[in-house]
């Protein structure tokens, strides 16, 4: 590597260390993200005699790994070392993806432009910020598709083995983490195929699958001792996955289009726009990239075909949220190399690489300064006066701190369609009111429809002035450049970002 190239690759390093773990203590000492919060709670209640988390939606190694390394048992505390680990993982797997680089542009230079579009992609950016399993899932991943080039170029049982403790690793971490496994499968399929140990590829294919379940076992063991409470859990995550099992936390996926919905909703936000367009553009010269070269191709193959059969298991489920497509937010960074290979303009080669990461450059401002939600509790505190009657939303994590200065209505609005009587009681609750709070976009974007009548009755006579309140203030940081983050996926915007709209009424 020449020097100049060095310098970048320590340039991309220190630029993924600030932009994975700048501001990881984001909420202004509040905790806004409910997943990251039944972890904290299910660490809370182990200790060293008794392992057991209580909760089995997830596997036991994340919570073992910061249970073990938390320097302090109090909430803040796991919360951080929560969100070290997974800044970490994400770091981590920026630096995997090098190395896949490497293996499929083979030259180092273009390797580091994939690194830093991704270490500049505002999904990865958002998800090391956050103390939950996605980075770990990526970096699973990713360290599968890189072991799959391993074992395909050396039939080195070695990769194999390490692939089964990655993979067991996953497993540990969470049951759907199987299908992070495929790289390793297309690998061998595709030594079969060439016949090279073709003999073997069955046992080694089965020592495979038991090495990764012995490692999730070691690793997560109350899914096999409480294997009653585990499967009860898995039953429930599945059925709210699949729609079986209607909650009111996922409304917005109603009559949504399967895999037409990622690419509306999640992957122009979370790659950002140059990213997303680039790389839909890039798909062409792929395609005559194969030609060239086979045995990048067989790369290419192993990576999308393993990414394909994630976004074809995971697009059609009813529950869309946006972490459900996080193993493979690096795919259209990736493609979009390969259109950027062929620019040949040096000007416009660096132009297209600029605005590529400019919405990770944008995305970063909402973790600095005061959480959104803590800003619109300063303004409330100066400049709505003490004891006035606030009607806002239930069902958030987390509520806005108004402190004990208002009287603050937190009605239902998930309940509001069910029956008359909650309608009456809304009713009374504005006619009460001084002022409304909308906290996030969640209930008036996902029940602005004919299946909520009441909910669209109230929100659009709310908006238009009819209810006798009018917008007082806003408070908004928008992530996402180019775009609304509010017509993104729920999650995109209301765990960090959400947009906050006060209403006083007309006197």
């Amino acid at each position: 590597m020449s020097s100049r190239l060095q310098l970048l690759f320590v340039f991309l390093v220190v630029l993924t260390i600030f932009t994975r773990f700048l501001k990881l203590d984001w909420g202004s000492g509040y905790y806004f993200h409910p997943d990251e919060n039944n972890m904290v709670y299910s660490i809370l209640n182990m200790n060293k005699s008794n392992l057991d988390p209580k909760f089995y939606a997830y596997g036991q190694f994340p919570l073992y790994l910061t249970f073990f390394t938390t320097p302090k048992h109090d909430f803040k505390t796991i919360a951080m070392t929560l969100r070290f680990w997974s800044a970490l993982f994400s770091s981590f797997s920026c630096l995997v993806f090098y190395f896949i680089g490497l293996k499929i542009f083979y030259q180092k230079k273009y390797a580091l432009i994939f690194v830093l579009l991704l270490i500049f992609t505002p999904g990865l950016i958002q998800l090391s910020h956050f103390g939950t399993t996605e980075s770990i899932l990526l970096f699973i991943f990713a360290t599968n598709i890189f072991l799959s080039f391993k074992i395909f170029d050396t039939q080195k049982i070695r990769y194999l083995f390490l692939s089964s403790i990655i993979s067991g690793i996953g497993l540990a971490t969470k049951i759907s983490a199987l299908i992070l496994i495929t790289p390793i499968f297309f690998s061998l399929l595709f030594l079969f195929i060439k016949k090279i140990k073709s003999k073997k590829i069955l046992l080694y294919s089965i020592l495979f699958i038991l090495f990764t379940i012995i490692v999730g076992i070691i690793l997560s063991p109350f899914n096999l001792i409480k294997h009653s409470e585990f499967i009860s859990a898995i039953k429930y995550e599945t059925g709210v996955a699949t729609g079986k099992i209607q909650v009111f936390y996922t409304r917005q996926f109603i009559d949504s289009t399967p895999y037409l919905f990622q690419f509306r909703k999640i992957f122009p936000y979370v790659n950002g726009l140059p990213t997303f367009i680039f790389g839909l553009i890039g798909f062409y010269f792929i395609f005559k990239s194969f030609i060239k070269n086979h045995k990048s191709n067989i790369y290419l193959l192993i990576l999308l075909f393993s990414s394909l059969i994630f976004y074809i298991y995971q697009g059609q489920l009813f529950a869309k949220w946006t972490r459900f497509m996080s193993p493979i937010f690096f795919v259209l960074p990736l493609i979009s190399v390969f259109f950027i290979k062929k620019i040949k303009s040096k000007i416009l080669f660096y132009l297209v690489i600029f605005i590529s990461i400019l919405p990770g450059i944008y995305f970063m401002k909402i973790y600095f300064g005061l959480d959104i939600r803590v800003q619109a509790s300063e303004w409330i505190s100066n400049n709505i006066p003490f004891k006035s009657k606030i009607l806002s939303e239930g069902g958030n994590v987390v509520d806005i701190p108004l402190g004990g200065h208002y009287e603050v209505i937190n009605f239902d609005f998930y309940s509001l369609d069910e029956k008359i009587d909650n309608l009456n009681k809304l009713n009374q609750s504005i006619n009460q009111s001084d002022y409304i709070i909308i906290p996030s976009r969640r209930i008036y974007k996902n029940q602005n429809n004919a299946s909520f009548p009441y909910s669209k009755n109230y929100y659009q006579n709310l908006f238009s002035g009819k209810l006798g309140f009018n917008i007082l203030k806003t408070f908004s940081i928008n992530n996402s450049l180019l775009l609304d983050s509010e017509n993104a996926e729920e999650t995109w915007s209301v765990f960090d970002n959400p947009t906050i709209r006060i209403f006083l009424r007309d006197k």
